[in-house]
């Protein structure tokens, strides 16, 4: 395994810092759905299905939220829309305690439109500090961080709301997410590249929307959605099987697994040589999601049928934010993350719907195949795109990323379906130009590892705000 790439990137000047900022300032953005559901349904005692609806609001607050925000940093800069956020976050969280369920619903909404961003921050951030041949390890290195946020987010919650109050959890997660707001206040961290002074004088005009929503950047959006709905579905599906198992107690320990496993993909992931096209990402994931499902009453192999389609969670998510930042030029990539973002979001949001209809209408098994089928058919709209004459084609644009989601196609399949051959099943990454082999990463890997779920309230809780709890929501 090659370490010296990471050890480069992080040698990088305000990497580490950012990386450590990241780290922290994420831990309680995740823990915010399990402490919202938990607030609804017991101290609000409004029931599970009206939390779900306070997550829907906040999903849908974000993913409005995010393309305004990363719009707001492009045009005046990263400190002034951290003042806006973090006030709006100080008064959310301050009031949000004592709300009625009726002014929470419209505060969930608000509050997700005026979020902190620190997912979209980080990862622009990343590439204005990290030259374009290391990103691929640069966001590797921040999937990694992100699946730890989780794994400390939520079981930290759940520790609050259960020995002190959910009062004091929701007023702990607001002070955290100031300190967030003035610390990156504080180090304002670059989210445009430095200009080279070797471009041409054209290439610092203004740069013009249509120039970069294109099919191509629209294509990368949807597979993004792509992979947050099976990851969603698989969410859901974990919890359904294994409460029917009368296992209910093993879900915090197989959603940990799932996050390990997404841990070791993005590791191996960014110390590959080369990469394959996100293509074959979202296949592979959707490809290994289906047979889950066929474990049925034997619970016990979850932690092996979860291994393929959970190392390719945070491979999957980082190449398609990789190749935004390398589609979108620097001044617009902030509107353009936030919206990759909200595809993401957009992703959650029907994931979770989607695979418990297939679940209310079948057995636990359905979930998976559910979003596996969807997952499957979007990416052959995807390989018959790349190989149709639209602007999907690398020829017909001089994007220089272009060719990181489009290139090699043909070996995009048989790279998917020999995944789980190597040890590289953990790590599929986006491309497989030489010229791009170093493209792709991200930072929102939703993998859900809400290792706190003890008992059924906090299961329950954790499913009914999925759509809202995992990191693409920033």
């Amino acid at each position: 395994m090659r370490l010296d790439p990471y050890r480069h990137v992080l040698a990088l000047p305000g990497v580490r810092s950012l990386m450590v900022l990241a780290l922290l300032a994420r831990i309680p953005i995740t823990a915010i759905g399990v402490t919202m559901t938990l607030h609804v349904a017991q101290d609000l005692d409004r029931g599970w299905a009206a939390a779900g609806l306070v997550g829907a609001a906040l999903t849908v607050g974000t993913a409005i939220g995010g393309p305004l925000n990363g719009r707001f940093v492009d045009r005046k800069g990263l400190r002034p829309m951290l003042v806006v956020t973090t006030v709006c976050e100080a008064l959310f969280w301050a009031v949000a305690p004592s709300l009625s369920y009726p002014a929470l619903l419209v505060g969930a909404l608000v509050a997700g439109v005026f979020s902190l961003p620190v997912f979209s921050v980080v990862r622009q951030s990343l590439a204005a500090l990290v030259p374009a041949e290391q990103r691929r390890q640069a966001y590797a290195l921040d999937s990694m961080s992100v699946e730890l946020s989780f794994m400390a987010g939520p079981p930290l919650a759940v520790l609050l709301m259960s020995s002190l109050s959910g009062r004091f959890t929701m007023w702990s997660i607001g002070g955290c997410l100031v300190l967030a707001g003035v610390a990156l206040f504080v180090t304002n961290p670059p989210v445009h590249a430095a200009p080279d002074p070797a471009e041409p004088a054209e290439a610092a005009a203004p740069v013009r929307r249509r120039d970069w929503l294109t099919p191509r950047f629209l294509a990368v959006c949807a597979a993004g959605a792509a992979t947050t709905m099976v990851l969603a579905g698989t969410d859901l599906g974990i919890v359904a099987m294994l409460r029917e198992a009368g296992k209910v107690q093993l879900v915090g320990g197989v959603l940990a697994a799932w996050g390990v496993y997404s841990l070791i993909g993005g590791f191996v992931y960014g110390a590959l040589t080369r990469a394959v096209p996100l293509v074959a990402l979202i296949g592979g994931l959707s490809l290994f999601t289906l047979p889950i499902g066929l474990v049925g009453d034997r619970w016990w192999l979850l932690f092996i049928a979860l291994l393929p389609a959970g190392a390719l969670c945070a491979p999957t998510l980082s190449a398609s934010a990789d190749l935004v930042s390398r589609l979108v030029p620097s001044p617009a990539r902030g509107e353009a993350m936030g919206w990759h973002g909200s595809s993401l979001t957009v992703g959650l949001a029907v994931g979770s719907p989607l695979a418990g209809w297939a679940i209310d209408h079948g057995s636990p098994g359905w979930g998976f195949a559910a979003v596996g089928t969807v997952g499957v058919l979007i990416t052959a709209v995807l390989l018959f795109l790349r190989r149709s004459s639209t602007p999907l084609d690398p020829t017909t644009s001089p994007a220089p990323a272009s060719t990181a989601f489009t290139t090699d196609v043909a070996a995009a399949a048989p790279s998917a379906a020999t995944v789980p051959a190597a040890t590289a099943s953990a790590a599929v990454p986006a491309a497989t130009v030489p010229a791009a082999a170093d493209a792709a990463a991200s930072a929102a890997s939703v993998s859900a590892t809400d290792a706190s779920a003890a008992d059924v309230d906090v299961v329950a809780a954790t499913a009914a705000f999925a759509p809202a709890t995992a990191a693409p929501r920033r």
